[in-house]
């Protein structure tokens, strides 16, 4: 049967997804307009959208249309109130105070704006990172790691020298907020990096052991025995606090049916009681699963009788299962996963 090309045209068009849509938006201006956009964006965001744009290349003025629409509706929604805000609220702190009344009171409550050459980072690969820093002071190292994604900052580690890996780890655990001075030494020594990227960003507030755990959890597994052995050397106690950290009682759902027996039958079995009454359903069955129908009934009966709980104990319970996790992992009893190229 011939095409009826008229009824086609009252085919409705395919909703546009939102990267598509802003790809669509984005080819629309023209290049000096489109590249300040992609300016204020991310490598992520640029990348998305650059693939996005090849992507609708070729779009009907229905869909072109539609997205025009899209536009004009989330800007409606959108207010001016915020253009220009710093010169509304100076001019009416002047008018209300006086000039230097209204410095002194906008000196304390005006938001700190800071850019800074560690947003560059993101842009550049890891090895240019490494050979920066290598030379640098420890806590301008972990400064400027705590402000990589996690898993970039552990390739980054890996590349500088073994002794001084757990001193940067301990040093991006502890980091407090950065003081004024401490900033621009810091602007001083990435402006270096700066010159060859010709990129530049604003600063934030980061590291913590929730930090350093996950940039250690992204090494190789013979790398992260020995910053952490290297991090109870420093501080047995914030040592203690990243190994909690990197690795938590939910990640036993990531153990194989034979390591988790393995782990079960290691553990006392009140600690298993108490244990499993604070786990997830879907962890709690898998391990069940993995007792004979006779043990895992037995298992439930005393959860059941034990009734409420305090949350501490269950906690110090999961705690200890933990701790006999690691050892038979170090043992090479069970593994604990999360590093599969270190397998042969």
């Amino acid at each position: 049967m011939a095409t009826d090309f008229a009824d086609l045209a009252d085919i409705p068009e395919e909703p546009m997804k939102g990267s598509e849509a802003a790809a669509i938006f984005l080819m629309l201006l023209d290049e000096a307009e489109a590249a300040d956009v992609l300016g204020r964006l991310g490598p992520d965001e640029v990348e998305q959208l650059g693939g996005a744009m090849f992507a609708v290349a070729d779009v009907s003025e229905g869909q072109v249309s539609n997205v025009l629409d899209l536009f004009v509706q989330r800007a409606r929604a959108r207010t001016t109130i915020g253009f220009s805000a710093d010169k509304q609220i100076r001019g009416m702190m002047e008018k209300a105070l006086g000039s230097d009344r209204a410095d002194n009171v906008l000196s304390r409550i005006t938001p700190i704006e800071r850019f800074s050459s560690l947003e560059a980072l993101k842009w550049m690969d890891t090895r240019t990172i490494a050979s920066v820093i290598e030379h640098e002071h420890p806590q301008v190292a972990a400064l400027v790691m705590a402000h990589l994604e996690s898993g970039v900052a552990a390739e980054v580690l890996q590349m500088l020298d073994d002794d001084c890996q757990a001193d940067i780890v301990y040093r991006i655990a502890t980091l407090r907020p950065v003081t004024g001075d401490a900033l621009d030494e810091l602007e001083r020594v990435m402006l270096k990096m700066v010159e060859r990227s010709n990129s530049a960003g604003a600063t934030s507030r980061r590291g913590g052991p929730s930090e350093a755990a996950k940039i250690v959890n992204g090494t190789r597994k013979t790398s992260e025995q020995r910053i952490v052995r290297g991090l109870v050397k420093l501080d047995k106690t914030l040592a203690r606090t990243i190994e909690d950290e990197m690795f938590i009682f939910d990640n036993l759902m990531e153990l194989d049916e034979k390591s988790l027996g393995a782990l079960l039958r290691a553990v006392e079995n009140d600690i298993l009681v108490l244990a499993l009454k604070g786990a997830e359903e879907k962890l709690r069955n898998k391990m069940l699963g993995c007792m004979s129908s006779r043990a895992a009934q037995s298992i439930q009966d005393e959860m059941a009788d034990r009734g409420p709980t305090r949350l501490a104990e269950v906690q110090e319970a999961q705690r200890e299962m933990l701790t006999v996790a690691r050892r038979l992992a170090d043992s090479g009893a069970i593994m604990l996963g999360g590093k599969g190229e270190d397998y042969v």
